[in-house]
């Protein structure tokens, strides 16, 4: 069997001779350290990794427009008709922000302001308006 891996190796061109090279220094590295995980990203994954956004840490508040008002139902122990809004904002991220308070005016083409501040019964929203700025009166 190594006979057999030899004479393919010899008969490679010098381009696969190296990569035979690093696949071997791969293996026995691996096997030297058998707590490294070793995995490396394959191209596709290095182009499509998404990156995090997040209003906190890029700038306090941010500029929008919503697209859609409507309302959703909370998480498990609790029950009610929570406001959100799917907003897009001037840095163009489309994102869906709570509604607080009793009461609002705001419909499709309203401009918001948002900040960063998640609501716990809320799955997957982040951010909140700011009452009395914009269209968001009191």
């Amino acid at each position: 069997m190594i006979y057999i891996f030899f004479n393919f190796w010899f008969n490679t061109s010098i381009i696969s001779y190296y990569f035979l090279l690093f696949l071997i220094r791969d293996y026995f590295f691996c096997i030297m350290f058998k707590n490294y995980n070793f995995e490396m990203a394959t191209l596709r994954q290095l182009i499509s990794k998404k990156k995090k956004f997040s209003t906190k840490k890029n700038f306090p508040q941010k500029k929008g427009i919503c697209l859609k008002v409507y309302t959703v139902k909370p998480k498990k122990p609790n029950s009610a008709e929570r406001k959100i809004a799917k907003v897009k904002l001037t840095t163009g991220k489309i994102i869906i922000g709570y509604i607080p308070g009793e009461g609002h005016s705001l419909q499709q083409h309203s401009v918001v302001l948002v900040e960063g501040g998640r609501v716990k019964d809320l799955p997957g929203v982040n951010f909140k308006f700011i009452k009395g700025i914009y269209d968001f009166k009191h």
